[in-house]
């Protein structure tokens, strides 16, 4: 039995608080589960931005997507996820990684780090949140006993992290070009997805709850040419075909029906449940949502 669907919208553009809480608004308006809220220089900030949102809205619940770890001190940071978890009504949940771009580290003045050092200090992290918010030496203390954890990254140690401590596990469908410090991502073929998909499965056979499966799609576009909503991307992506980009679970182009039906078969083919789309891409996903709520 396939695990139901949820859908996350990205809110990463800055606004003023009544167009924070009337796009917030929307997005419950739309159909999406959860409210989510990105860890970038130049994108709004995670806590405040989110009991915002929680002030704005009733049903969906709120997320990091996700906390860059480099970015925190483990103290402070459970501070702030009992705060804000306790002033969200216990609507939260946590996201975690290892943080991308290194440009962002250099214009904050902290250390970037190793693959290996990145994911070593979110291995810290995670252990001491743990140990931390089990306390109550941060009041006013978190609405539940335990706020649901994402954890997103696609190497191995990362996926090995995930399969050991989150109740999320998360997907980009991309990875890092090598050199870049500024971010820039290259999408896996959907061969790669499907062996990355796999690992984790292996690694996470001896939990005694498999965790939600989740995917950050790039692009949606409601349209009666898919081939021709995704020629602008064939330049940046040489190393795919047309079909290949078509193929994508990232990429959803098509009639409203169509998307429907890829979203279906995403879920059937990798078990991704949870799919978050970008905020440019709210509205035109919420016609999709229509038609998928209760499956």
């Amino acid at each position: 039995m396939p695990r139901p669907f949820r859908f996350g919208a990205s809110l990463v553009t800055p606004a003023p608080a009544g167009e924070w809480r009337a796009k917030c608004r929307r997005a419950e308006e739309l159909g999406y589960d959860v409210i989510l809220v990105a860890d970038h220089l130049g994108m709004p900030a995670p806590f405040p931005s989110l009991v915002a949102a929680a002030a704005a809205t009733e049903r969906p619940r709120l997320g990091t997507f996700v906390l860059n770890a480099g970015f925190w001190n483990p103290a402070l940071l459970a501070r702030e996820v009992a705060t804000t978890d306790a002033l969200t009504g216990g609507r939260l949940e946590l996201g975690l990684g290892t943080g991308y771009v290194q440009a962002e580290h250099d214009t904050a003045g902290l250390p970037y780090g190793s693959p290996r050092e990145r994911v070593d200090q979110l291995r810290h992290m995670i252990k001491e949140l743990d140990r931390l918010l089990g306390t109550a030496d941060h009041p006013p203390g978190a609405a539940r006993k335990r706020v649901p954890l994402l954890v997103g990254g696609n190497g191995d140690r990362m996926l090995r992290l995930t399969a050991e401590h989150a109740d999320i596990a998360a997907f980009t469908g991309a990875r890092s070009v090598r050199g870049s410090t500024t971010g820039t991502l290259e999408p896996l073929s959907a061969e790669e997805i499907d062996e990355r998909v796999a690992a984790y499965l292996r690694l996470a056979a001896d939990r005694p709850e498999p965790a939600e499966l989740n995917l950050l799609v790039q692009l949606v576009v409601v349209t009666d040419d898919p081939q021709g909503a995704v020629q602008p991307l064939l330049p940046h992506i040489p190393h795919l075909t047309e079909e290949q980009v078509l193929e994508l679970p990232i990429v959803l182009a098509g009639s409203v029906e169509q998307i429907r039906k890829k979203v279906r078969a995403v879920r059937e083919r990798y078990g991704f449940s949870y799919l978050t789309v970008l905020e440019p891409y709210m509205e035109a996903f919420g016609a999709v949502i229509a038609g998928l709520q209760g499956e």
